[in-house]
């Protein structure tokens, strides 16, 4: 298994109150406290041998496939052929991300073409064409990020002399359509992956991401 390759090796984890990493927070843009940790303590807190406060959840977009696990390449493709066919390249980066169920990506659109790779347990998305961009709210927030003190509560702390960003506030799960009428002219995909499926998301489409827990997936 992961843990019997990997599991002393220490990884970038993100960890946040609310499985919420880069989303939208009282006002703030708030990103997660990435903590360094072995990952076979990583393992024990998404198995609940070990108690821990807050959502853990690697989800680095480095391509820490190739950088931080390269004994995984033996039991992977470094790129998908068909895919890198297509586009007349190989990939960026190849991520390798693991979490629990909490841990949810807010909605929000990339400039890169992306192809899912779920390898145990699945993933949920909510997906908007870019022909929706009219109807989905952005604001500007100040970027702040998560700190956890020794006892386990969270702080959030401002980024200083950073500029403002902007993001989604609307929640696909709940929408306030009284705050946000026009994201009733949305039409929002729903789909599943489960393990040994892949998704083809091309660029600029909008996407919402939860998983089932301790959900392995990779993304080119």
């Amino acid at each position: 298994g992961v843990e019997s390759c990997i599991g002393s090796k220490v990884v970038s984890v993100a960890v946040t109150p609310n499985g919420y990493a880069d989303a939208v927070h009282n006002n703030r843009f708030v990103m997660p406290e990435e903590r360094a940790m072995k990952l076979s303590d990583v393992l024990d807190i998404l198995e609940l041998k070990t108690k821990a406060s807050g959502v853990f959840y690697i989800q680095k977009q480095c391509s820490n496939l190739t950088e931080e696990f390269p004994e995984l390449m033996g039991d992977v493709e470094s790129h998908i052929p068909w895919m890198s066919e297509a586009l007349g390249k190989l990939p960026d980066a190849v991520n390798f991300w693991l979490g629990e169920e909490a841990a949810v990506t807010s909605m929000h659109k990339d400039h890169y073409e992306n192809l899912y790779c779920v390898i145990s347990g699945e993933k949920h998305f909510i997906l908007h064409p870019p022909s929706d961009r009219p109807f989905i709210p952005y604001e500007m927030y100040q970027p702040a990020k998560y700190r956890v003190h020794d006892d386990g509560s969270f702080q959030v702390v401002d980024e200083e002399g950073v500029e403002k960003i902007p993001w989604i506030p609307l929640d696909p799960l709940s929408p306030d359509l009284n705050l946000y009428p026009e994201y009733r002219k949305t039409r929002p995909f729903h789909c599943t992956v489960r393990a040994g499926e892949m998704l083809y998301l091309p660029s600029l489409w909008f996407h919402h991401v939860r998983q089932s827990h301790g959900c392995i997936a990779g993304k080119n």
